[in-house]
């Protein structure tokens, strides 16, 4: 069990569900109903696309799955290791994710479709920035794995085992996150297109820049 879940592990993954369900949402409104901050669905579609020799679509939708694994391998580069800890350059991996999302902006404006191989490799590295802590498997950018979680353990209790209420509440939050990100996401697409793709660039900033204080001051 989480016995001691320090508050900025809570926070953060709130925070970056916030930014994942903003830009999978804005993927839905504006890049032909694409999802970005998960891979499951655009792997089927391309398993859809191959019969149809569609080339372009083909090309896309590979080219999403790359642009994800890139972003992943970034963040393996950087943190060395999937256990969640304070210290590591968490904040390097939020500042370079807020840069890919810029320029994915700037590309879709323009009206370049490379912008969602950005915007994907953006979810990729922030879905790699932690993947455990003490046992719980921390994914910010979709919510599947994290609803399987809670409904195991949800059922063990009724084999008597104890609920591990510290986990639970950090999936809660992830999910609540998660949601909230998406109506935060609809609501800006409406009012700036792809320009809101900006505001979760700008909350990865300043999570950059609280972790590295926080980090500083608790060494």
């Amino acid at each position: 069990m989480i016995s001691q879940l320090p508050k900025w592990v809570e926070l953060g993954a709130f925070f970056l569900a916030v930014i994942a369900g903003c830009i999978n949402a804005i993927g839905l409104l504006g890049f032909e109903h694409q999802s970005v901050s998960h891979l499951s669905g655009t792997a089927t579609l391309l398993g859809t696309e191959v019969p149809n020799l569609s080339f372009q679509k083909v090309f896309h939708l590979v080219g999403i799955l790359f642009s994800f694994l890139a972003g992943a391998c970034i963040a393996g580069f950087l943190l060395h290791g999937s256990t969640l800890k304070l210290g590591k350059h968490y904040d390097t991996a939020l500042l370079i994710e807020a840069i890919l999302l810029c320029v994915s902006t700037w590309f879709l404006i323009s009206g370049s479709f490379y912008g969602h191989f950005l915007a994907s490799a953006a979810c990729g590295l922030q879905n790699a920035l932690a993947t455990t802590y003490s046992g719980a498997i921390i994914r910010t950018t979709h919510v599947t794995g994290i609803f399987t979680d809670l409904g195991i353990m949800l059922g063990s209790i009724f084999r008597g085992q104890a609920l591990d209420r510290r986990k639970a509440k950090l999936f809660l939050f992830i999910i609540f996150g998660f949601i909230l990100g998406g109506t935060s996401g609809a609501l800006l697409y409406s009012e700036f297109i792809f320009k809101a793709l900006l505001i979760p660039a700008f909350i990865c900033l300043i999570m950059a820049v609280a972790y590295r204080v926080y980090s500083k001051g608790n060494r």
